[in-house]
């Protein structure tokens, strides 16, 4: 059952982190179901353990550290950031604020 859902998760997180980029879309998908397929014939609970957690971890990254960019000219990219990535923009101060 964690098998299907790391293999869910994960093509969810696809389907999110390149939206609309088709070929990045395809890519992915092939991948994830390749390596699932290609240990689908895997015994061994020590081996299903540490993939589970390789899945997992690359969902992970794949949510938290992937950016989509376009290319717009010879110079120019266009960063899409997902909504899930953007952060309050709050400035550094060494100072802790005094409360009123």
């Amino acid at each position: 059952m964690q098998v299907l859902n790391v293999f869910k998760k994960l093509h969810r997180t696809r389907l999110a982190v390149f939206n609309n980029d088709d070929k990045s879309l395809t890519a992915a998908r092939l991948k994830i179901n390749e390596e699932f397929r290609k240990n689908k014939n895997e015994t061994s609970e020590e081996n299903i353990q540490k993939m589970i957690k390789m899945g997992s971890d690359v969902e992970i990254v794949l949510r938290q550290a992937v950016l989509q960019m376009e290319h717009l000219g010879e110079n120019t990219l266009l960063l899409r950031p997902r909504e899930s990535l953007l952060l309050e923009n709050v400035p550094y101060c060494d100072q802790p604020r005094k409360k009123s």
